[in-house]
């Protein structure tokens, strides 16, 4: 490669800043978001059914708030913090969106259409601010927050849009989760083949990571008189968060998730 196609190829690369507070894009990033999104949804299950809901719902966000704490006073990213604060993301979303259906009685069609309406509203607040969508820009407060309340309603919109297919469309836990998984293709084949936009593509399949990991441990978890393997909430998120462990683990220690900013 020449000099001037390797500068091309950098000036054409997202560059990574020295304070990035997200890890990069990789296969573990995606394998652990799925996960983290089965176990959110499990354990808020747990939690629900075995303590009273607002006592639950309470706690969710308290663990919620710290893990954000943690996360913003973080000088950089660091595995544990980063994926615990998406795992309190992960329960507490599910207690949003569950919240508004089984405590107010809102159609989980309605809450879908919702949380769409206010993601769409944040993505855009966040593009007029900030002038991009990359997660390659998080180095700043202003970017974090919009980055985090995206991440948040992304969660609610998919635990919406999982029992919506799973519940109203009968479609059952099993066929939801090889819906999603069908659907978490398209941005990658768009991207790879036809030149999607990377940040479209990649916000597109983060949002449907939500109801792809749900779907299956709600699978594993429910009874089977609803379609499930019946291994119980409280093992399946035991389960999800050891897998978790293990990756966070793997990742703090071999760095794989982080990519030094180039110098010069």
């Amino acid at each position: 490669m020449s000099t001037g196609q390797i500068a091309r190829h950098r000036a054409a690369a997202p560059v990574r800043h020295a304070l990035s507070k997200v890890p990069e894009v990789t296969l573990y990033f995606w394998i652990t978001k799925v996960l983290t999104t089965g176990m959110g949804e499990t354990t808020s299950d747990f939690l629900a059914q075995h303590i009273d809901p607002v006592i639950a719902v309470g706690l969710g966000f308290v663990a919620f708030a710290a893990a954000m704490l943690l996360q913003f006073r973080a000088v950089r990213y660091t595995a544990w913090i980063y994926w615990t604060a998406v795992v309190m993301v992960s329960v507490f979303g599910t207690m949003a969106a569950d919240v508004l259906h089984v405590q107010f009685g809102i159609a989980y069609a309605v809450s879908t259409a919702f949380f769409s309406v206010v993601l769409a509203v944040v993505l855009v607040a966040w593009y007029k601010v900030e002038g991009t969508l990359s997660i390659h820009s998080i180095h700043t407060r202003s970017r974090e927050l919009f980055y985090w309340a995206t991440v948040l309603t992304t969660f609610a919109l998919g635990t919406a849009a999982g029992d919506l297919t799973a519940v109203n469309l009968h479609l059952g836990y099993w066929a939801s989760g090889v819906l999603f998984a069908v659907l978490i293709a398209i941005p990658a084949v768009a991207h790879w083949r036809f030149g999607m936009n990377p940040i479209a593509a990649f916000w597109f399949a983060y949002i449907i990571t939500r109801p792809l990991g749900a779907s299956f441990a709600d699978w594993m978890a429910v009874s089977h008189a609803r379609g499930g393997l019946a291994w119980g909430t409280g093992p399946v998120s035991l389960a999800w968060a050891l897998v978790i462990l293990g990756f966070v683990v793997y990742l703090a220690v071999s760095r794989k998730d982080v990519s030094e900013p180039e110098q010069g």
